[in-house]
């Protein structure tokens, strides 16, 4: 729902690009940012109410999963109403803003392809939980971070920190001690489940991939403006999605309607305004770690509100494959910071043409 950014379980991308998108009114190009500027935001002071905004968009984006928990509609229209109601929410505050909606081709296009990207999403997490839990499921689907930076290791060359390497292994064996020591004696579904948490975070890696593209490209459209954009697009997906399947868009009643409403306003909605608002205040550090109180507290509503059994293992398995995430994503900044300041360097010393 995803923890990088709203990049995290399951929010906004456009946080940790360190800034907002401007909206420059027609089709200039696209900004790329020096890496002297990249570099220079390493020394950033901390905002505390951009820190507030973004603990209070973890803390109602971390109660996805509990709604998707109680509904007693299909998976795919869960993820239909989510994605529906909350874009409908975010279209509301661009056109109040008056967020430009005209853009390109191109970039509609690629808004749409994340949008296909994030239904496959939904729908791997909605069963992922059905499955295990909301606190495995989230914490699977955080595992985007490892994704993430081996795709940028293949696709665009960029370097694996060591943290992360390291960060891999810590994280499989804390998914081992929450799944269970037992592999013999399993719950049914454990084994579905963990594959369609590891989907998830399969699949969010190509939406973020893509949402990222389009917050980049000439003729880009603002940020909030974009998130609604994306929102509807998966909407349309996942209404295609539940057709094809034969499932029921009905709501089976008010609880479920408003427990739906509750979904898509706060958690897709109101939870990513606050995310996409506060990020672009904090050093990514700062943000990286303050994201983890989104799997944290999924887990800790699994345990409370459904009484998901776990001993001392599971508890230390939740805290290893937390960490790991953290050292995956601190340590992936990190290399890029340092491989803007290598840049800036480079660039600082050559000669003028």
């Amino acid at each position: 729902m995803s923890t990088q950014s709203p990049e995290n379980r399951h929010g906004s991308a456009s946080g940790t690009e360190r800034g907002k998108t401007a909206d420059t009114g027609g089709c200039a190009p696209a900004l790329r940012g020096s890496a002297a500027q990249s570099a220079g935001e390493t020394a950033h002071q901390l905002d505390m109410k951009a820190l507030l905004r973004v603990m209070a968009g973890a803390v109602m984006i971390s109660f996805s999963a509990v709604f998707v928990n109680v509904l007693e509609t299909s998976p795919s229209a869960s993820a239909f109403y989510r994605v529906l109601f909350g874009g409908m929410a975010l279209l509301a505050v661009a056109l109040w803003r008056r967020e430009r909606l005209s853009t390109s081709p191109l970039v509609l296009a690629t808004i749409a392809g994340a949008g296909v990207f994030f239904m496959l999403d939904l729908e791997c997490w909605h069963r992922s939980i059905l499955y295990i839990g909301p606190g495995l499921a989230t914490i699977l689907g955080n595992f985007q971070v490892f994704f993430m930076a081996f795709a940028g290791a293949v696709f665009f060359r960029e370097a694996l920190s060591l943290r992360l390497v390291v960060a891999l292994p810590l994280a499989v064996c804390g998914l081992w001690l929450l799944v269970g020591v037992d592999v013999d004696n399993l719950p049914e579904g454990t084994v579905m489940g963990v594959i369609m948490g590891l989907l998830t975070a399969v699949w969010y890696t190509g939406y973020i991939l893509l949402l990222r593209r389009s917050q980049r490209m000439a003729c880009r459209m603002p940020v909030m403006m974009n998130m609604a954009l994306v929102s509807l697009c998966t909407a349309a997906a996942c209404g295609v999605s539940t057709l094809l399947q034969g499932a029921s868009f009905a709501i089976p009643d008010t609880v479920n309607g408003m427990y739906l409403l509750g979904y898509g306003v706060l958690c897709q909605g109101v939870g990513w305004l606050l995310l996409s608002s506060g990020l672009p205040g904090l050093p990514a550090a700062v943000a990286g770690l303050v994201m983890l109180t989104q799997p944290t507290l999924s887990f800790v509503w699994d345990v409370l509100l459904f009484d998901r059994p776990t001993g001392p293992l599971g508890v230390a398995g939740a805290v290893m494959a937390i960490v790991a995430i953290w050292m995956g994503l601190s340590g992936q900044n990190a290399a890029q910071r340092r491989r803007a300041l290598k840049l800036a360097g480079s660039l600082s010393t050559a000669p003028e043409k």
